[in-house]
């Protein structure tokens, strides 16, 4: 029988390939019941970007962007980098961006492209 933790850890895997899936699929995946399952998404949702959304179509989500296991740059890494952006040209400035998307927490991905650094 696998632990409370463990079985949070396997749910919130799972729904980082499925990205989505109902409350009652997860109970029969993790053989446990539904009000279970509601309290693992609960606690999950605090540290995770877990949803969810009733009715039909609803079900449990994870935000498109995150991906587990992933390691972010720190903000003064990230400001490093930004800081050197400005010279780089080509191919090289689009590496940057390219890192910057992928490694940045997404709020600090979104603010680095919402401004004049476009090439």
């Amino acid at each position: 029988m696998q632990s409370a933790i463990e079985r949070r850890l396997g749910i919130l895997e799972y729904l980082c390939k499925q990205r989505r899936d109902t409350i009652e699929n997860l109970a029969f995946e993790f053989g446990v019941s539904r009000s279970t399952i509601k309290r693992d998404i609960e606690i999950l949702s605090i540290s995770y970007p877990l949803s969810t959304s009733q009715g039909k179509g609803g079900g449990v989500y994870v935000a498109e962007w995150f991906k587990f296991g992933m390691v972010y740059l720190t903000d003064k890494q990230a400001e490093l980098l930004k800081r050197l952006d400005k010279y780089l040209v080509g191919e090289d400035k689009l590496t940057l961006k390219s890192i910057l998307s992928t490694y940045c927490r997404p709020q600090k991905g979104f603010e680095y492209f919402s401004g004049s650094n476009e090439l």
